[in-house]
C-alpha cells in the first residue's frame, strides 16, 4: 500500500529536487491520486509588487498541485539565497519542527499523498542543533532520494542512503536526475546505483537545460 506521505531529499543542493518532485506529483496524479506538496523551508525569495513573498520552488510545486495557500505549504521563507539556518539567524527566526508537522497534518486532510521537499541535502542545517534529517524524523516519513547524475554521484548517493538508514527512516525509492548534458559512462553509473541502493528507481529524468 502506498504511503500517505514522502520526504524528498537530495544528494546535494542543485540536483533538481523540485523538478523531480513535480514529476513525482504528475506521476501520482496520473494514477488518479490527490496530491499536496509542501516546502517547509525556502530561502531565496522575492517580494512582488503586491507585497507577496514568492519562491520559485514553492511556485512550481503549487502550480503542479493547484494549491493556493502558500503559507500552509511554506511556513518558513527567507529573502537571501543562502543556507536556511543562516537565513533564519539573520532574520531572527527559530525554525520550529512542531509548526511544520502541524502544517503537514493539515495538508493531509482529504489528500491521498503529501510530498514534502526538503532544502539542500540530508544534513543541511536548520539551526545550530537541527538538520534536515531531524525534519524527516519529526514527520516520520519514508524518504525519496534525488540523485543528481554527475561525477561523484555514486559516493554522495550511497553516503546519503547510509545516513537515512542510520536514522531509522525508510528509503522508499530514488530518482536519477541528469544534471549535466553528458555524463561519461552514464549507464554504468546508473547500474552501479541500482545495484547498491536498497530501494527502487522511481524515475529516470533526462537532462533539461
Amino acid at each position: 500500500m502506498m504511503a500517505k506521505g514522502f520526504f524528498v531529499t537530495g544528494t546535494d543542493t542543485e540536483v533538481g529536487k523540485t523538478y523531480s518532485t513535480v514529476k513525482l506529483i504528475e506521476h501520482w496524479q496520473s494514477e488518479g491520486k490527490s496530491v499536496a506538496a509542501m516546502k517547509p523551508v525556502a530561502s531565496g525569495c522575492e517580494i512582488d509588487a503586491a507585497g507577496v513573498w514568492r519562491n520559485e520552488d514553492v511556485t512550481r510545486l503549487s502550480h503542479a498541485t493547484g494549491q493556493t495557500d502558500l503559507n500552509l505549504m511554506n511556513p518558513y521563507r527567507f529573502l537571501p539565497a543562502i543556507a536556511p539556518h543562516i537565513a533564519a539567524q539573520q532574520a531572527g527566526v527559530v525554525i520550529d519542527l512542531a509548526t511544520i508537522v502541524q502544517h503537514y497534518q493539515l495538508l493531509q486532510e482529504g489528500r491521498d499523498v503529501v510530498v514534502v521537499e526538503g532544502a539542500g541535502g540530508w544534513f543541511a542545517p536548520l539551526s545550530d542543533t537541527l538538520f534536515m534529517q531531524d525534519l524527516g524524523l519529526a514527520l516520520n516519513l519514508p524518504v525519496i532520494l534525488v540523485v543528481g547524475m554527475r561525477l561523484g554521484c555514486i559516493n554522495h548517493a550511497l553516503l546519503t542512503a547510509q545516513a537515512i538508514a542510520a536514522s531509522g527512516l525508510q528509503l522508499a525509492g530514488w530518482v536519477a536526475n541528469s544534471v549535466t548534458p553528458e555524463l561519461v559512462a552514464y549507464s554504468e553509473n546508473l547500474e552501479t546505483l541500482r545495484a547498491h541502493l536498497q530501494a527502487p528507481l522511481l524515475l529516470e529524468l533526462p537532462y533539461r537545460p
